[in-house]
């Protein structure tokens, strides 16, 4: 049982309606599900989530933002531009925090080796007491958060690749160190946050970096980043879990960005993490779904990295001699304040 993958999804997520023309439509988790499906992958399972009690929603949010998004439950409305509240919405992202929730709960447990949570909405856009950016409630942070209070983690180390900021993820966990969020973006992009310079306050004063990239960035380049940066971070905090904001919208083919990723370089980023993981979490590792727009790569990025969650572990390939960029040395440089371990 402890070798398998557990997939976290639930047909009543389908049933967040952004209307017409969204790119964050239904479609997004039907092609994840017949993809996987036909991957014929034999080290998973698929499990329904249970959704998320508010008591549990309120580790990351206000009262008043849930009491919002319940009171408008079998209702249509505009959050703002393009955030859309429908009838089925809040059930959905109830279930979309609880898939997260569980998927902690399961690796903490261990009940499975490593999860992925198939979730819409997606969260990481979500702060504390607003939703913005198609995310209604923030379903990673709401995991990280119940993972140091219910299963006692002393340091969570939360990645976010997707393409864009994560904002609201960044908000609710500014002042923890016992949350290490580290985030690559792409700069200046939506929502236009997430400068190098943002680096958490209080107890939490370095426990946010922020990975700033410009528009082009490549497989290598990534896989270079991760390689100075967030790779010697992780190891330095020695973190007891591992959740990753998988967003698939840095690929080359999505039209929301303007980064070059292939599905592979998701399946290289992933090893690199899952390396992380194993040397200090036991293997506990668990993808949030978040962005990526463009159905075919989304769906080729997601399958491979499920592939890449499969027993035994692919070792990451350390053997090529990635160029590190002069911007990459600008950030690491940046944050060695914080983190010696980016000195040269």
């Amino acid at each position: 049982m402890a070798e398998q993958t557990l997939l976290f999804h639930d047909d009543a997520m389908l049933a967040h309606d952004n209307g017409p023309g969204h790119p964050e439509c239904a479609d997004r988790l039907r092609v994840i599900r017949l993809a996987v499906d036909q991957g014929g992958f034999e080290h998973v399972r698929w499990v329904a989530p249970s959704a998320a009690a508010n008591e549990e929603i309120l580790v990351a949010h206000t009262a008043e933002h849930v009491e919002m998004l319940a009171g408008l439950e079998g209702m249509r409305s505009l959050l703002d531009v393009d955030t859309v509240v429908s009838p089925g919405s809040h059930e959905a992202a109830r279930l979309a925090a609880g898939a997260a929730l569980d998927a902690v709960a399961a690796l903490m447990t261990g009940e499975a080796a490593n999860a992925f949570a198939f979730v819409r909405p997606p969260g990481h856009h979500a702060c504390a007491d607003r939703a913005m950016g198609f995310c209604l409630f923030n379903n990673i942070a709401i995991a990280a958060a119940d993972a140091v209070r219910r299963h006692g983690c002393r340091r969570v180390l939360v990645i976010d690749w997707d393409v864009h900021h994560g904002n609201g993820t960044q908000d609710i966990l500014y002042e923890r160190p016992d949350v290490l969020f580290i985030s690559t973006h792409q700069r200046p992009l939506y929502p236009d946050t997430g400068a190098v310079g943002e680096i958490g306050a209080g107890a939490g004063r370095g426990y946010t970096v922020n990975l700033p990239l410009p528009p082009g960035q490549t497989d290598a380049d990534y896989l270079a980043l991760f390689r100075r940066i967030v790779v010697p971070i992780a190891h330095s905090y020695e973190p007891e879990l591992v959740l990753v904001s998988a967003g698939f919208d840095a690929h080359a083919r999505d039209p929301l960005a303007d980064m070059r990723l292939s599905a592979e370089g998701f399946a290289a980023l992933l090893a690199e993490v899952r390396d992380i993981a194993e040397r200090h979490a036991k293997g506990r590792l668990a993808l949030i779904l978040e962005g990526g727009y463009d159905l075919r790569s989304l769906a080729h990025s997601v399958n491979a990295c499920v592939a890449g969650l499969a027993p035994p572990r692919i070792q990451p390939d350390g053997s090529a001699q990635m160029d590190l960029s002069a911007a990459h040395e600008d950030l690491a440089r940046s944050h060695a304040a914080h983190w010696p371990c980016l000195l040269p």
